[in-house]
């Protein structure tokens, strides 16, 4: 009876055209991949958004931390799986997100559970953007407090919502710092000036800020110049840091609780040091060498943004790495999707649930380490094959 139900509801999707599928592929180096074939292809899909995956200094951290401490953790930081790694690279995680403190977990998605389901409680209220990552949301709902949802960005309606639902317990304001389909900025000045008017604590998802935006790299505070204003910024250790994992920064007294109160950092056996090593040595790259990232990264946004929107496509306008194409259709953007394959470049379709219906897009990213030959040709080559799927239309 199960497999009845699972394969009806397969069936569903795929004639939805919203089938998923595993990719498998080896990397190269941070912008070019081979698939099982052995087929190379450009990468403008990843998060590697400064491409220290590939780094010297990294590789040689991690590989230097699994010859000294071992290949896996075997057990909760709270038994015996803490290691010095996870320690010295909290430290430094506080200092360059200008906290008291910060908690490592073991991915982004499992921090924001383990945040938002460790400190609201019922009768609190969490005030959420409606685009916000899929980790935030679940992390509302498994919550006991009630979810009050705001329309995008959208400072007057959050104020309203503020003044108009009765709270009995404590306000909290949830956010991307940087939102990962759209790749706009979230509107900390007014979030900040919320947040003192109503007593809130404000929370924002920092995944793709760090190391994409800020004079330093440290993401959103920074980019507004609010170092300090706000109560908990959570991030990954997975995208610009080039490792896996997640953390979060705040006061001390906030990180002292969440490590006696939330069950998925107490019950998860904690990251390898070889991947604590590996995030720790790519922060350091970036802290000491802000210009040579960022100023690369930044450049190859601007000059993919720019070209993509000469070969005729529409591009959401923004100045982070992440540029979505917007088509529409999701049966549409996947054969977009799968052209750009075919052609050698992998880009990845955007569908529902991911975004609305009728908001399907290619979400394009870029890298510092893409060359500018690299970018100009893909844009040829993606305005060639959009141009191809108008004409069969």
């Amino acid at each position: 009876m199960l497999e009845t139900r699972l394969q009806e509801e397969l069936q569903q999707i795929r004639r939805q055209g919203l089938e998923r599928k595993v990719t498998d592929l080896h990397f190269l180096d941070p912008t070019q991949a081979l698939d099982r074939e052995g087929k190379k292809y450009l990468v403008l899909s990843s998060n590697n958004y400064l491409g220290l995956t590939h780094a010297q200094e990294v590789i040689a951290a991690s590989r230097q931390a699994a010859a000294s401490f071992g290949a896996g953790s075997t057990g909760s930081r709270l038994t015996t799986g803490g290691t010095f790694a996870a320690s010295d690279l909290e430290k430094r995680l506080a200092r360059f997100k200008h906290s008291e403190n910060a908690l490592v977990f073991n991915t982004g998605y499992m921090t924001n559970l383990g945040v938002l389901y460790g400190l609201l409680r019922a009768g609190d209220v969490v005030f959420s953007d409606e685009l916000n990552h899929a980790s935030i949301i679940d992390g509302c709902r498994i919550s006991r407090c009630k979810t009050v949802v705001y329309k995008h960005n959208d400072m007057a309606d959050l104020q309203r919502l503020l003044e108009s639902e009765p709270v009995a317990g404590q306000r909290f304001i949830v956010t991307d710092g940087v939102f990962s389909m759209d790749g706009d900025i979230a509107e900390l000045p007014t979030l900040v000036k919320l947040k003192e008017r109503f007593d809130a604590c404000l929370i924002v998802d920092d995944a793709h800020g760090v190391g994409v935006i800020g004079s330093d790299g440290s993401g959103t505070a920074a980019h507004y110049g609010l170092l300090g204003k706000i109560d908990l910024q959570i991030g990954t250790l997975s995208k610009a840091l080039a490792s896996e994992g997640g953390y979060v920064a705040g006061k001390k007294i906030i990180i002292d609780y969440l490590i006696n109160r939330s069950r998925p950092f107490i019950f998860s056996t904690a990251l390898s040091p070889a991947a604590l090593a590996a995030a720790d040595a790519a922060l350091q790259l970036l802290e000491t060498q802000p210009q040579k990232y960022l100023g690369a990264l930044w450049e190859n946004s601007g000059l993919l943004r720019r070209l993509l929107s000469e070969e005729g496509l529409q591009v959401i306008n923004g100045v982070t790495p992440i540029i979505p194409v917007m088509v529409g259709e999701a049966e549409l953007t996947m054969k977009f999707a799968d052209g750009l394959r075919e052609a050698g470049i992998l880009v990845a379709g955007i569908r529902p649930p991911t975004v609305p219906q009728g908001e399907s897009r290619l979400r394009v990213t870029v890298t510092a380490a893409h060359s500018e030959n690299q970018l100009r040709q893909a844009a040829k080559v993606i305005g060639s094959v959009w141009r191809g799927l108008q004409g069969r239309c």
